[in-house]
């Protein structure tokens, strides 16, 4: 199984939003989203959009919205 996680993450590493779906194309619109919402000050001071795969929802952030 292929599991897609989107994630925001601020310049100390914490997780600010997370999404995880098994749909890539779903995945693709959620990173290019979550990439558009990060303005250019956050994107300055480090905050990134981060996708991500992993082949099992253990390893998926326990915060995370998850899309199935």
């Amino acid at each position: 199984m292929t599991i897609w996680v989107n994630e925001q993450i601020d310049p100390s590493g914490m997780i600010h939003a997370c999404i995880a779906c098994c749909n890539e194309s779903q995945a693709q619109d959620c990173h290019e989203s979550f990439e558009d919402n990060l303005n250019d000050k956050q994107k300055a001071a480090g905050w990134v959009a981060q996708l991500r795969i992993v082949d099992s929802w253990d390893d998926v952030p326990v915060n995370a919205l998850k899309l199935d």
